[in-house]
């Protein structure tokens, strides 16, 4: 195994971890703020609108992330440069980047995975709870601020955990749209070395260690949240 490229690449791949990183970051929350009204209105309705959020969770479930960045890239990169109006905006630099392609590709698709986590969530907290909260005298934002969100946050933290891994795991797709993350460095290295194996060995470690570190920190959270409040 040759390793000699490593010293003349290490900062190239922290620069690519760094990516790697922003975009779980981004992804993770972004997606999960999305996700919560996605699965509450499964819940809650009404009707129309629950079955929008159900659409939307199937479609985004049901479909490759490739396909959905590939159409964000390629679709939406093709239809803004037919604009020259946009070219010449201070938009340009923005939407010509595809960092930003993948960013929105990636909240929206995982925003339909983590819908479907919360709306089995709220449905796993028991109506007796809910019931004796308003019969308390709560309002229903109290009801879902200090009963309800809560609980099923706590219910579905196990998920979420793994959903987070997965969400790192998709982050290599990114360098299919000229973003260089992990993946898109051991690329370059591939081609500019025609060094294969030893990168992508790099690459398993790295995202090893990543996990790793991801299911501590969901194990901590879960151990610390109260399963009732």
């Amino acid at each position: 195994m040759d390793f000699s490229w490593l010293p003349k690449y290490l900062p190239l791949l922290f620069s690519g971890l760094s990516i790697t990183l922003q975009l779980l970051l981004i992804t993770m929350v972004l997606g999960f703020l999305l996700a919560v009204p996605l699965g509450l209105v499964q819940v809650t309705g009404p009707r129309w609108l629950a079955s929008l959020a159900r659409g939307y969770c199937t479609i985004m479930r049901g479909t490759p992330l490739l396909i959905q960045l590939y159409l964000f890239y390629y679709g939406l990169g093709s239809i803004f440069q037919g604009f020259p109006e946009l070219r010449q905006s201070f938009l340009w630099p923005v939407l010509r980047e595809g960092y930003y392609y993948v960013v929105v590709a990636f909240v929206l698709n995982e925003a339909g995975y983590a819908g479907e986590i919360f709306r089995g969530g709220f449905l796993s907290v028991p109506k007796g709870e809910l019931e004796a909260a308003r019969a308390y005298g709560m309002s229903p934002w109290k009801v879902l601020s200090r009963v309800w969100l809560p609980r099923a946050v706590r219910n579905v933290m196990p998920a979420l955990g793994v959903e987070t891994i997965q969400i790192l795991k998709s982050t290599p797709a990114a360098a299919l749209v000229t973003v260089v993350d992990l993946f898109g460095v051991a690329d370059r290295v591939r081609q500019e070395t025609y060094i294969i194996y030893p990168p992508l060995i790099v690459l398993m470690i790295v995202y090893l260690v990543l996990v790793f570190i991801i299911t501590r920190i969901f194990s901590r959270i879960e151990a610390q949240v109260p399963s009732k409040r």
